[in-house]
C-alpha cells in the first residue's frame, strides 16, 4: 500500500494563546504541542515522512530528523498558512510525483485518531481528495456587532472542518498558486481545491480531533492525550 507524506505547516505564531512563545512550542503535558502532533502523525503505519514548515525566525525547532524511523524534512514558510502550505508541499522531496496524494494537519492538532487517519486516506484516495470535519450538531446562531443573536441559521449540510487534508501535490499546489495570485486568503486546503473546481469528500472524523487554539485548550487536550485515541 502507498506510503504518504505529510506537510505539516508551523510558522505562525498563535497569537490567541498570548505570550513569547509560539503556541506550538508551549508545553503539553510536559513536552512542546508539536512533538505530541509529530509522534501522532508519524505512528501511523501510512506515513512516510512528515515536512515541518518553520517562520523564518524560529530558534526553537528542535532539529528533528527522524521520528520512528520516518524521515523529518523543515523547509520556510510564509505569512499566510496558505503560503506556509505551499511551500511544505513543494519542498516535498522530488520523488513524490505530481499524482501521488499528500497530507497536511495542523501543528495544533495533536489528538487526531490513528483510525480516522486511515479512514480519510482510504475513502479520500477513491474520491480523488478529502478532508476530515464532522457535522454541526448544535443550533447554530448568527450575532450582530454587539453580540446579540439575529437569526438562527439551519445547520443542514453545514460541517467543521478538520485535518488532515488530503491532495495530490500537484492539483495542491496549483490550486494554492492560482488562490495566491487572485488574491484569496484561503483557509484551508479545501477552499483552495474548491476554488480550484473540486469538490473534496467529507469523511466524518472524531469531534476530539481539537485544534489547540487557546489557552483553556491546552487542558483539554492533556487530558485527551491521556485516553487511547
Amino acid at each position: 500500500m502507498t506510503s504518504l507524506w505529510c506537510v505539516v505547516p508551523a510558522a505562525g505564531r498563535g497569537a490567541r494563546v498570548g505570550g513569547d512563545i509560539p503556541k506550538q512550542y508551549l508545553s503539553l503535558a510536559g513536552r512542546p504541542l508539536i512533538l505530541h502532533t509529530l509522534e501522532r502523525l508519524s505512528a501511523h503505519p501510512r506515513i512516510a515522512g512528515l515536512m515541518v514548515v518553520l517562520g523564518a525566525d524560529d530558534e526553537l525547532w528542535s532539529g528533528i530528523d527522524q521520528l520512528g524511523g520516518k524521515p523529518v524534512r523543515t523547509t520556510v514558510g510564509g505569512a499566510e498558512r496558505c503560503d506556509s502550505v505551499l511551500a511544505g508541499v513543494e519542498a516535498l522531496p522530488a520523488d513524490i510525483v505530481g499524482d501521488a496524494f499528500v497530507l497536511v494537519h495542523d501543528a495544533a492538532r495533536p489528538c487526531v485518531r490513528m483510525a480516522d487517519i486511515s479512514r480519510l486516506i482510504e475513502l479520500g484516495t477513491a474520491a480523488g481528495g478529502g478532508l476530515l470535519g464532522a457535522p454541526l450538531r448544535d443550533t447554530l446562531k448568527r450575532a450582530d456587532a454587539s453580540g446579540h443573536s439575529q437569526i438562527t441559521e439551519p445547520r443542514d449540510e453545514r460541517w467543521r472542518a478538520f485535518t488532515p487534508q488530503m491532495f495530490r501535490r500537484a492539483e495542491l499546489a496549483a490550486a494554492l498558486r492560482v488562490a495566491a495570485a487572485r488574491g484569496l486568503k484561503v483557509s484551508d486546503e479545501a477552499m483552495a481545491m474548491e476554488h480550484a473546481g473540486f469538490a473534496p469528500l467529507l469523511v466524518e472524523g472524531a469531534e476530539d480531533n481539537i485544534k489547540v487554539t487557546t489557552a483553556s485548550d491546552f487542558a483539554l487536550a492533556e487530558f485527551l492525550l491521556g485516553k487511547t485515541l
